[in-house]
């Protein structure tokens, strides 16, 4: 009895002191409840941008926009005549397509005309004439503008609605599709004759591949309308160290 009794006593003294190890409110416990959440809260601020593939159109990420072209005034470079390379190419694009129509050119499978020649209307009454005529060929002008690129050219030169598509315009518009090319690359030396040809059939289904036919062949109507022999020796002609 005397040794229970002992024990007894010694399990009280203990808990005894040992109560205030549990008794104060402010230990801290493991997780505290100001803890941040392992991925952080949704109204966290987000990091800067470090360059991630999936940052949408942040300047660090592969996606981004590509930087703006320099903004150029309508119409021919300076010193740029008839004569000139620049110019014989874009006449014999031309010439593949869009015939002797020229700029007033309208694809010749829209059922429905534009309202006045291409040349009197400015570009917002194209853009007009296109929406309200759904369900057919758009391709318009000396180049055969279609939708999508005549509104992508036109914000790269910095074009708006209000503009008339005149001649100027129209070869302005161009020369921006001959950059798309590789022209620069090409007139380098950077860039073989043939490759230059084949990125200026991609662009214009007009001009023909090696094998002879439109890179859009049979696509809403597409055909080439020049051989590749005509092609080639017209670019040798106006390139012939090319």
């Amino acid at each position: 009895m005397a040794l229970q009794t002992i024990r007894i006593w010694a399990l009280r003294l203990c808990f005894l002191f040992a109560a205030p190890c549990f008794a104060h409110a402010d230990v801290a416990p493991l997780i505290t409840a100001s803890a941040q959440p392992l991925f952080g809260r949704a109204d966290a601020a987000a990091p800067a941008s470090t360059g991630s593939l999936f940052t949408g159109t942040q300047s660090g990420s592969l996606f981004a926009p590509l930087p703006p072209r320099a903004r150029i005034e309508p119409g021919l470079p300076r010193g740029l005549g008839p004569q000139t390379p620049i110019a014989q190419l874009l006449s014999l694009i031309a010439r593949a397509e869009a015939g002797r129509d020229g700029y007033d050119a309208v694809q010749h499978g829209a059922r429905i005309r534009t309202p006045r020649p291409p040349t009197q209307m400015t570009l917002g009454e194209i853009y007009a004439w296109i929406d309200a005529t759904p369900g057919q060929p758009h391709a318009i002008g000396r180049y055969q503008f279609i939708p999508p690129t005549l509104r992508r050219v036109a914000q790269i030169r910095g074009l708006g609605p209000d503009t008339r598509f005149t001649p100027d315009v129209q070869d302005a518009l161009a020369l921006v599709l001959l950059e798309d090319a590789d022209l620069h690359a090409f007139e380098a030396g950077a860039l073989g004759r043939r490759t230059f040809m084949r990125n200026l059939a991609r662009i214009w289904a007009g001009l023909p591949l090696p094998n002879g036919q439109s890179y859009y062949e049979g696509y809403a109507g597409n055909r080439a309308s020049m051989s590749w022999a005509e092609f080639e020796s017209s670019v040798a002609r106006i390139w012939p160290t090319g």
